[in-house]
């Protein structure tokens, strides 16, 4: 029987991304300077306020109000009409010393034995529906947001946007698993005030199904039939939306974990990613079980698959790898036989995850809005302000999880 599955996104300017944003910043311009920093960051924002608070060890010294501040104005907060302006509001830095008694677990004489930063379970996962290996609910609605922000900068078709959004797409499955139609797209997009409300909503729903929506089709040809005049739309459904971002509602690092990964599909471990660096095996080895079900998919192994890894906090070796290809493998192979196969082309000790995927530079902040997977790998330059006022460049890699670069191993290990 056919059924209904939901994923949200949330824009670059929800408050709780405003959070990670700035987490991520922090932890860009540690590793810049110093690429063994130890850094755990959280942020809370509010109305006129930043506070930030964590764990830090590092021979950088930053200066974290300026960091914050220019991300803040980045997102498009730089009116005081907002309540919240990256120019005048408040940072309060609470940033201490990371514990001793966490360090001495994870680092070792030998780089390659050093212990993970933390327990937990961490899950990766990859499916056929679209292009780049993700779910296809969460990617359109990430989608319309990145292209609604894109419209609320250039300024020329709608010109009344503010920078806080929230978007939900609705798909209904055959009982094959393959999507058949858009059921309901939500869109509640912050504006400026408008003199009549009436007036106003009309104006935004026109807006966003005539403006928005064509061009986020545009990026889907494969799916282009499912944009049809069936679809539910729910634009700004209660109504008035002026106040937003941190002014109207308070935001912290860590609070997106579903928007961040896999829109619900598959499953999650429960750790955030965002202000952590890469010894927290929450991000690295989330990001490694990415890799390891996006190679196995593309390989053929599977049409979609979940991977599970699991550690004990500072322990190399993982506990155990699991494998849930949801029935669709084409091996002949059952779910425990594949997952065995993994574990022999994948080393998933935390040193293997930080050297594979380069994860000790400066690459965190593209991640921190619209998601951790499903974006290209690409080299791009970056610069940072040291705090003697110079400039550092870097030229890094972006996105390597999201590398098909071990394709060619998993179809020799499993004979394709």
């Amino acid at each position: 029987m056919p059924y209904l599955f939901t994923s949200e996104s949330v824009s670059e300017g929800h408050p709780d991304k405003v959070a990670d944003q700035i987490s991520d910043a922090l932890i860009d311009n540690f590793l810049a300077f110093d690429a063994q920093s130890k850094v755990a960051c959280e942020t809370l924002v509010t109305t006129g306020q930043v506070i930030l608070a964590g764990e830090v060890k590092s021979k950088a010294y930053l200066d974290v109000q300026k960091i914050a501040r220019e991300v803040i104005n980045k997102i498009g907060y730089t009116k005081g009409e907002y309540m919240f302006d990256g120019s005048s509001c408040g940072v309060l830095s609470a940033i201490h010393e990371q514990s001793p008694d966490i360090n001495q677990g994870v680092e070792r004489k030998a780089p390659e034995e050093q212990g993970a930063g933390d327990q937990g379970m961490m899950f990766g996962y990859a499916t056929v529906e679209t292009e780049n290996y993700m779910p296809l609910a969460l990617d359109l609605a990430h989608a319309l947001l990145i292209e609604l922000a894109a419209i609320r900068r250039e300024n020329s078709e709608i010109k009344y946007l503010r920078p806080d959004a929230k978007s939900q797409v609705t798909l209904e499955y055959s009982d094959e698993n393959v999507p058949t139609r858009i059921d309901a797209i939500v869109i509640s997009t912050q504006h400026d005030d408008f003199d009549e409300e009436a007036a106003m909503l009309k104006k935004i729903s026109d807006d966003i199904i005539s403006i928005l929506i064509p061009r986020v089709k545009a990026k889907y040809p494969k799916y282009a039939h499912l944009f049809n005049s069936e679809i539910k739309y729910h634009i700004n459904p209660t109504g008035k939306f002026v106040i937003g971002g941190p002014h109207g509602d308070t935001g912290l690092t860590g609070r997106k974990i579903i928007v961040d990964t896999y829109g619900g599909k598959g499953a999650h471990g429960g750790g955030a990613f965002s202000g952590k660096d890469p010894s927290k095996v929450d991000r690295s080895a989330a990001y490694a079980t990415r890799h390891i079900a996006k190679n196995l998919v593309a390989a053929g192994v599977c049409s979609e698959v979940l991977v599970q890894v699991s550690y004990a906090i500072g322990v190399a070796q993982p506990m155990g790898i699991y494998v849930n290809t949801y029935g669709t493998a084409k091996v002949g192979l059952n779910d425990g036989e594949i997952a065995k196969k993994v574990e022999s082309i994948f080393d998933m000790t935390p040193y293997a995850i930080e050297t594979r995927f380069k994860l000790r530079n400066p690459i965190y902040s593209e991640t921190a809005a619209y998601g951790h997977f499903g974006k290209p790998s690409i080299t791009v330059t970056k610069s940072f302000n040291a705090h003697d006022g110079s400039k550092l460049e870097r030229e890094v890699e972006l996105f390597t999880w999201e590398k098909l670069d071990y394709v060619d191993k998993v179809k020799a290990e499993f004979g394709l």
